[in-house]
């Protein structure tokens, strides 16, 4: 049976300022119980200007819900500044927050305003929060404490006001027990924490949110939304996503780019959805359309695919995966 991929019945949250339309932004798509119950969360503590902790892996919408605690908030109307903690050296990222003065180093001509200073009257959102060092960790308390930073070079105190939002892939808390992440830190951040499940979590979802994709990106093309065969359906539920949401995103977009008719099938998905990466196991078991792989092994598999694509290049592999490179760093430690 084929099903109209554009049909379906569910929540959609779209981040949007108070007296504004919804803004041109991938909503929140789900009726699973976990991604019903983060967003009556978010809804819940937006109006406040509580420290709100997203914790879920990568590609699972943590920015979004950030945004929406944002948008349905006291401080709609101010600026949502972001920046990935993750993906700046700390000496950057120190540039980055607080800004610097006209010759604090080598090529700084003139004075730059940080990220503190133009998210102040709005959210600061921190993301991949847990991979900063402790010192700079020490900088972040003191600024939230103290409603002020220093930029690089300069002794005169900037005030500043803003609420922060940070997330992170990692078990914060567990950081915390492990002399990694600093406590104080850790209570002014988190004192609400919402968490996002991953895609292989949210049973039925995985439907809804193809569909959302097809329909969406028909439309980009400027093509009728397609069908989804049964066929193609059942190999998105069985996939483990390692990537989460932003990998089913890149593969109902590549499956619209090869589709060649009215109907997405099992040919238009890429070969790991499809478990083509490789010889299974002798030993394990079967189900009808092939050899049934447990989740870590699908998630091992398409790794070790991706690499093999890329040359062993991290930065493009995590790319193709959809996950940030140290979430395949931390994958690639556990396999071994």
């Amino acid at each position: 049976m084929l099903k109209p991929a554009g049909q379906t019945h569910t929540y959609t949250a779209v981040a949007r300022s108070r007296g504004a339309p919804a803004r041109a932004r991938t909503p929140l798509v789900g009726s699973s119980v976990g991604m019903m119950g983060a967003l009556s969360v978010a809804r819940r503590v937006a109006p406040s200007l509580a420290g709100v902790l997203v914790q879920g892996e990568s590609g699972t919408g943590k920015e979004l819900l950030a945004r929406i605690i944002h948008d349905q908030g006291l401080r709609a109307g101010g600026p949502f500044v972001a920046v990935n903690c993750a993906a700046i050296t700390e000496t950057l990222l120190e540039t980055e927050l607080f800004g610097h003065e006209r010759g604090a180093f080598t090529g700084a001509v003139a004075r730059r305003v940080g990220r503190f200073e133009r998210a102040s009257g709005g959210t600061l959102f921190l993301d991949e929060v847990g991979d900063m060092s402790p010192a700079m960790q020490a900088k972040i308390l003191r600024a939230l404490q103290e409603n002020e930073i220093e930029r690089v070079g300069g002794d005169v105190p900037v005030q500043v006001d803003v609420r922060v939002v940070a997330a992170t892939n990692r078990d914060l808390l567990a950081e915390v027990l492990a002399g990694r992440f600093r406590e104080d830190l850790y209570y002014r951040l988190a004192v609400v924490t919402v968490h996002l499940p991953a895609l292989r979590e949210r049973g039925n979802d995985v439907e809804l949110l193809a569909r959302h994709f097809a329909s969406e990106y028909a439309g980009e093309l400027g093509r009728p939304v397609p069908l989804i065969a049964d066929a193609t359906l059942g190999f998105l539920r069985a996939y483990a996503w390692p990537g989460n949401v932003r990998q089913l995103r890149n593969v109902i977009q590549r499956a619209l780019l090869v589709q060649d008719g009215d109907t997405l099938l099992p040919e238009h998905l890429a070969p790991e959805v499809r478990g083509d990466a490789g010889p299974a196991r002798p030993d394990a078991p079967h189900a009808a359309d092939g050899p049934f792989l447990s989740l870590r092994e699908v998630e091992e598999r398409h790794i070790r695919r991706a690499l093999s694509l890329t040359d062993g290049n991290l930065g493009h592999a995590a790319e193709i995966l959809g996950i940030h490179r140290n979430t395949l760093r931390q994958k690639l430690r556990r396999i071994g």
